[in-house]
């Protein structure tokens, strides 16, 4: 019996590949799922074997191995799956199958509980806002609309009736933890799990509320007005503390994490806390100079003067013109690319205005 061809993997095979191929055959042919019984005792006593460094390493020089490290034939093998001897009761070790044994039989988060308190705190929101340029000039408040839990208004929170008291669940004695112990043809195994009476909280109301069936919470929609900073950028996130689901039962609500994309403008482009735009302007300015007129993103005209002997794709920057330091002060800068517009048709009197100062040698 080859472990490596009963896994399915390569002599070279890494401790990842190996794992990967148990779980997946395990799955396969678990009793509890319908499958060969003994084909899965082959598979576990491969995977005990192939998983452990030292194990593997002594397999591949003698082939079999056993507990007390030596080689030799199979009297006085101790295995740890499946060929352990008759009558003799075997401690199994479930260290490196213990994620296995709790997909088949529960087990809950792996052993690892959470608290009372985390069990009944509120779920974090996280929506996403677009905003326009124009927008993040200054400071502006948006309205977000939210379907979620709230605080239930009959009991206030409580998740009881009016007059009536929490008690401490019956089941868990309040510690909001049960222990199951299954028995398989392995061996009795124990887990941790939440208890199922009341949801690992450790309470129950005595009297739950008619509304929220003792939740102390219930699903509405609620508006929020959240404060969108000047100077904000796309994928940055603001966090509103306790704005998220509410709590079971009065706990902590959660929070909402509102994560910002700021549009695109059809006419500026931002970088950073720059603004660019593009200005045309005809030969005659760009030859003689001049002074154009310009809208800034916040609508405000200003004159740019265009100096004489402009070329194409020439820069000019306007200091304060951009957008605000996000939680700073000052603003960046805004900055015009001339382009020389060249027209595609001409009339009569252009021409020979053209030709004449062809003519002259411009």
């Amino acid at each position: 019996m080859d472990y490596y061809e009963i896994l399915g993997v390569a002599k070279t095979a890494s401790q990842d590949e190996i794992k990967k191929a148990f779980h997946k055959l395990a799955h396969k042919y678990h009793p509890d799922k319908g499958g060969d019984e003994k084909k899965f005792k082959e598979i576990n006593e491969a995977y005990q074997v192939l998983s452990d460094t030292q194990k593997r390493a002594q397999y591949d020089q003698y082939g079999r191995v056993f507990e007390g490290g030596q080689p030799g034939g199979d009297a006085g093998f101790n295995w740890a799956w499946g060929n352990r001897p008759q009558g003799e009761d075997v401690e199994f070790d479930f260290g490196n199958v213990a994620d296995i044994f709790e997909e088949f039989f529960g087990g809950g988060n792996g052993g690892r509980q959470t608290s009372k308190k985390d069990a009944r705190r509120g779920k974090d929101i996280q929506v996403d806002v677009e905003v326009d340029l124009q927008r993040i000039l200054k400071d502006s408040v948006e309205k977000i609309n939210l379907y979620k839990q709230v605080t239930c208004n009959r009991c206030a929170g409580s998740g009881a009736e009016a007059g009536t008291k929490i008690k401490e669940c019956v089941s868990c004695r309040g510690s909001g933890q049960v222990q199951q112990v299954r028995k398989t043809f392995l061996g009795s195994y124990t887990t941790v799990a939440t208890c199922p009476e009341c949801k690992g909280e450790g309470t129950m109301p005595e009297k739950p509320c008619n509304v929220c069936k003792g939740e102390g919470r219930v699903k509405a929609d609620e508006t929020i007005e959240v404060t969108i900073p000047a100077g904000i950028d796309t994928n940055q996130v603001i966090r509103v503390d306790g704005k998220g689901e509410a709590g079971k039962r009065n706990a902590k609500a959660g929070n909402l994490f509102i994560r910002i994309f700021v549009k695109k403008h059809p006419i500026f482009e931002r970088r950073g806390d720059d603004l660019f735009a593009q200005e045309q302007i005809n030969f005659s300015q760009a030859a003689m100079g001049d002074e154009i007129e310009i809208e800034t993103l916040d609508k405000t005209k200003l004159l740019l003067s265009v100096p004489a002997g402009t070329e194409s794709g020439k820069v000019l920057r306007i200091s304060g013109k951009g957008i605000p330091h996000f939680g700073g002060y000052g603003k960046g800068n805004l900055y015009v690319e001339l382009k020389i517009k060249t027209p595609k048709k001409l009339s009569k009197e252009q021409k020979k205005a053209l030709d004449e100062l062809r003519n002259a040698g411009l």
